[in-house]
């Protein structure tokens, strides 16, 4: 798995060129006090693999702005995602600016043609939250306003961004929606309606969008204590924290929930953020961060793929599934190939 000494990581994203796949990950010291302050001492990793479990750890990607600026990042890099178009590289991430105390989340972009030195666009950010559909900074609704994780990806010659976000309608503990906004260009960027609103979480983070054999999984992750009144009250749904799904015919959809058990997932959040990815042999696998044990212990590593099958369902089925205590044992990869 990767695991860095000094470092806690977790949400991560990949980018393919040729047989290297590149890993872009968050991450933070795990020295400090508590380990909710890694949020606001964060910086964007990097790391390269040919079998995405033996890691060759490359320079950092990202880094917040100055904190003596005004800058729109200066207080974090958060989620995104990598496309590449015409030999360029896009990376769209999530900041959030010390000014605001980080609670205003909004979508900017880092170009790169080698995908080790990145420089962020001029513009930034590009995509923020609209009014029309979606909920602003409101403290007594929300502890912040969800505009983040961006997934991006092209769809018959223009490009679409899924985004962690908040519905302006609705209870407050169900308006966790997937948003969604298009561009011709990659840097003008339409806000339009939300793409999946299952009105049964507070939020829906870290999307990704995969075709598998001719249906498209939407996935997304929460923990039990962001689901709805109604399915918290729900005695016959079991309180998990991971990854979970939608499942479309199309990838606009309407995305439907195909059933109400995560992907993978646990009461106290040993996995988390799962991102599905195809091994060099075409097999599906599912890799996720190594959350918190069930002491309540951060880990703060990303574990190695375990091989994901389709039911005759559609169910997506995690085939040796691990066991619920996070407390793998793991070596240093900085230097590991």
């Amino acid at each position: 798995m990767l695991k860095l000494e000094d470092k806690w990581v977790w949400d991560f994203w990949f980018a393919q060129d040729g047989p290297d796949y590149h890993i872009f990950y968050l991450q933070s010291r795990n020295d400090l006090p508590k380990e909710s302050l890694r949020h606001w001492h964060v910086s964007i990793g990097h790391a390269v693999s040919r079998d995405l479990v033996n890691w060759e750890i490359l320079p950092d990607a990202l880094h917040p702005s100055a904190q003596t600026g005004d800058s729109w990042d200066n207080a974090s890099t958060w989620t995104g995602s990598i496309i590449r178009h015409n030999g360029t590289w896009y990376l769209f991430y999530t900041g959030a600016k010390t000014q605001e105390k980080g609670l205003v989340q909004r979508i900017g972009l880092a170009t790169s043609s080698d995908l080790i030195t990145w420089q962020k666009h001029p513009g930034n950010p590009l995509i923020m939250a609209d009014p029309t559909w979606y909920e602003l900074l409101d403290l007594e609704m929300w502890h912040d306003q969800a505009w983040r994780d961006p997934w991006v990806f092209e769809l018959n010659g223009r490009f679409h961004a899924f985004i962690t976000a908040r519905s302006n309608q609705g209870h407050k503990s169900e308006r966790g929606v997937i948003g969604h906004a298009t561009s011709d260009d990659l840097l003008q960027w339409q806000v339009a309606p939300p793409i999946a609103a299952p009105h049964q979480f507070g939020h829906m983070e870290v999307p990704q969008l995969v075709e598998i054999n001719g249906r498209f999984y939407l996935l997304f992750c929460v923990g039990h204590g962001q689901y709805a009144d109604a399915r918290r009250n729900n005695p016959l749904i079991a309180p998990e924290t991971g990854t979970h799904y939608l499942v479309a015919d199309q990838p606009l959809g309407p995305y439907t929930l195909l059933t109400d058990n995560f992907l993978l997932g646990n009461a106290h959040g040993s996995h988390y953020a799962g991102k599905l990815i195809q091994m060099p042999d075409g097999q599906w696998a599912l890799m996720t961060w190594l959350a918190f044990t069930a002491t309540g212990d951060l880990v703060g590593t990303i574990a190695d793929p375990l091989p994901v099958h389709v039911a005759p369902d559609g169910r997506l089925v995690v085939t040796n599934p691990p066991s619920h205590d996070a407390r793998a044992t793991s070596i240093d990869l900085r230097t590991a190939v």
